[in-house]
């Protein structure tokens, strides 16, 4: 079998590579970073389908074509080095420069449902920005994640002749993830998704960037354009059977156009259900006895839970609509799966009450379809979400509109929203002192 770059047995031996090799990679300029990003996203981009078929068959989460989309746009729109910006002021008594400069060696944990895309991401702005990273995969992704290391190192390797600047181990357990962010020699960790890693970097009293818990909540009002909302959520929703983070999960619709809307949905292939009986068959299905999102459903294909739920169809569907009340866990929790709650309210006011209280104040996604400017913009002022998308789908919210860039962590734990290259460096500020002013 064949010895992958980069991949160890122990933490400390992961660290240590990592940190010995920060110590010839800070040596390096910023025209050596800007090869060695280019040259990744040129050789990445020749395995996007095989990362994205691995990725699928090792998870069982998700689609392979909307795989593709994700890892091509975190390969071609992740900003690199030209997002480490100098801003300079100068005066009478000198001259005060800003630079972003390197915390060193970062960890880096990822999710399963984003595991090559966020790897890609995460690694190409850690890099940019001059740290080495260790990657901490999921368990449910790690031989697609040890796979995709041995690219990135050779690649590495073969532009500048450093090796692991990028590690990551052969079993990623939880213990071991612990074992690396308390590490003296980790500088910098940066969690994505899941709140029991945010606690964990949190407590470890190091410089933390972190994602967490999601639930993301959409509201449509009287005016907006039903067609296209319809489109936009059917689109974002379905998309990887909805287990990207910022993909739709709940509606909160004025009732006046609901209807409207439900006729919408069902022309982009949505099974919209009000009936009671089917309405409590997928609970049974998606829900626990506690109440809680089951786990092994994460990610499967909406005619595959029609289908276990005992609910007949006649056609094939990309996206279940539920319509229920703004307490059922199908609105409250986080499912993961290729489903939306619909709820009916009187008005606006009362929708973005709704969606204020469904968010749960998680502050990660949220966003509106309406033609009213004052209510896109009290919406986004009130709801206060990382990532707030105005008239349009959830996937633009991660750059799918080709504007603003790419991230995969959404740091609504910690502040920092959608991660680019600039978060993942300390700023740091240099004072020349005297006349240097050409004023």
């Amino acid at each position: 079998m064949k010895e992958l770059r980069g991949v160890f047995s122990t933490v400390n031996e992961a660290v240590q590579a990592a940190k010995s090799a920060l110590y010839i990679y800070s040596k390096l300029c910023m025209k050596d970073r800007q090869d060695i990003i280019a040259n990744l996203r040129q050789e990445l981009s020749k395995h996007i389908d095989k990362l994205a078929k691995m990725s699928q068959e090792e998870t069982c989460m998700g689609k392979v074509e909307d795989k593709v989309v994700k890892i091509r746009l975190a390969i071609e729109q992740t900003p690199g080095v030209e997002d480490l910006e100098t801003k300079v002021k100068t005066g009478d008594g000198g001259m005060t420069f800003f630079e972003y400069t390197a915390y060193g060696v970062a960890c880096a944990i990822h999710p399963s449902t984003n595991p090559c895309e966020t790897m890609i991401n995460n690694t190409i702005g850690l890099l940019s920005a001059g740290n080495s990273v260790i990657n901490c995969p999921h368990p449910r992704a790690m031989e697609v994640s040890k796979y995709l290391t041995d690219i990135i190192n050779k690649v590495i390797f073969d532009v500048c002749g450093i090796e692991n600047i990028v590690v990551t181990l052969n079993e990623c357990m939880l213990k071991y993830i612990k074992e690396i962010m308390t590490h003296p020699d980790v500088d910098l960790i940066v969690s994505t998704g899941g709140s029991e890693n945010a606690r964990a970097a949190i407590a470890c009293g190091k410089k933390v960037i972190s994602g967490g818990a999601a639930n993301p909540t959409f509201i449509v009002d009287e005016t907006a354009d039903i067609q296209k909302a319809a489109y936009c959520i059917s689109k974002g929703a379905s998309f990887d059977n909805n287990i990207t983070c910022v993909g739709e999960k709940n509606i909160i619709i004025v009732d006046k156009v609901c209807d409207e809307f439900e006729e919408e949905l069902k022309k982009n292939d949505v099974f919209y259900i009000r009936d009671v009986k089917q309405m409590l068959q997928l609970s049974k299905l998606l829900l626990t006895e506690d109440l809680l999102p089951n786990k092994l459903l994460g990610g499967k294909n909406a005619d595959l839970i029609l289908e276990k739920a005992g609910i007949v169809t006649n056609r094939c569907y990309k996206l279940i609509a539920v319509e229920t009340v703004k307490i059922h866990p199908f609105v409250t929790q986080e499912l993961l799966v290729p489903l939306i709650s619909v709820v009916r309210v009187k008005d606006f006011d009362e929708a973005l009450d709704v969606a204020l209280a469904v968010e749960q104040n998680l502050k990660h996604t949220a966003g509106i379809h309406s033609s009213r400017i004052d209510r896109l913009n009290l919406a986004q002022r009130v709801l206060k979400t990382s990532v707030f998308i105005k008239n349009g789908s959830s996937l633009d919210g991660i750059g799918i509109c080709g504007v603003g860039g790419t991230s995969f962590t959404i740091a609504n734990v910690t502040g920092e929203g959608a991660i680019t290259t600039k978060d993942f460096a300390r700023k740091r500020r240099i004072a020349l002192v005297d006349k240097f002013s050409i004023k």
